[in-house]
């Protein structure tokens, strides 16, 4: 049984995938990064410093200040965060549809090329030419 599953374990495509999630949680991390320090006091800026972080309704308790005062308080509804979320979302989205696009260009371009003709020897080359001119005289 621990035979069988060290050979599932490595196989290439389980390997693959390791990889992929830990590439894939280094970069949520990086694109966390971008919308955080870059994106949002961008659009801060646009909208007069508005702080979507820090945007709720509270549903519960007495008013509160901060969200993490309100959700202490009882039912939040967080929806900056929200919105700080499907920023990070449709960046991810884009850039991976910009990669599979690449990737998608690259794999015609490899398709495309023709394959190396293989030399022919000099009287096989000879027969073929006299085929065709048989063949466009009948």
């Amino acid at each position: 049984m621990l035979k069988e599953f060290r050979e599932f374990a490595l196989k290439g495509n389980m390997v693959d995938l390791a990889i992929g999630v830990i590439i894939g949680g280094a970069f949520g991390g990086l694109v966390n990064s971008v919308v955080n320090d870059i994106i949002m006091p961008v659009i801060g800026l646009i909208t007069g410093g508005i702080d979507f972080s820090n945007m709720y309704i509270q549903l519960a308790g007495d008013p509160k200040s901060t969200l993490a005062a309100a959700r202490e308080a009882g039912a939040t509804i967080a929806y900056g965060n929200f919105i700080t979320l499907l920023i990070n979302f449709l960046i991810i989205a884009w850039v991976l549809f910009i990669v599979v696009k690449a990737m998608n260009r690259m794999k015609k371009q490899e398709e495309a090329k023709p394959e190396p003709e293989a030399e022919i020897p000099a009287d096989q080359q000879l027969l073929t030419e006299i085929r065709d001119l048989l063949a466009k005289k009948a």
